[in-house]
């Protein structure tokens, strides 16, 4: 996609998802990967997560956002999303947004992964039974 018109843009990342956002002034359109939010999320609690920024920053229907998404689960693609419309909303005015968005803790990159499988475990900490006898 290329950035003509679209005023805004920024990256949001959470696990392995990593969604690109494009914004601009308009009615308040979200489209994820072509289509629209209810429809690729599927669920009331993701799409609210998505909502989240706007909703805290009073500018809902406000702006036309274009999502591409990569990776991840839907869960983890709906916070990469939250993640990325909270710093595009930086880029529209960064004095007026930052505060309230920074205590709401929305600028934070949440740098939780799965760890790592070790040798000699089942998984990452998970040790094979262990038997006495």
């Amino acid at each position: 996609m290329a950035s003509i018109g679209w005023n805004w843009h920024a990256v949001g990342k959470r696990k392995t998802a990593i969604a690109r956002v494009w914004m601009r002034p308009g009615s308040g359109m979200i489209l994820i990967n072509g289509r629209k939010a209810p429809e690729y999320l599927r669920r009331a609690a993701l799409e609210m997560i998505v909502n989240q920024p706007l909703e805290l920053t009073e500018s809902e229907g406000r702006y036309d956002i274009v999502c591409n998404c990569q990776g991840g689960g839907l869960a983890g693609q709906a916070l990469a999303i939250k993640h990325g419309i909270s710093r595009a909303l930086l880029e529209v005015d960064t004095d007026k947004y930052r505060p309230i968005l920074k205590k709401a803790g929305f600028l934070t990159r949440d740098a939780r992964i799965k760890e790592r499988k070790k040798y000699g475990l089942r998984a990452a900490r998970r040790r094979y039974q262990f038997s006495k006898r």
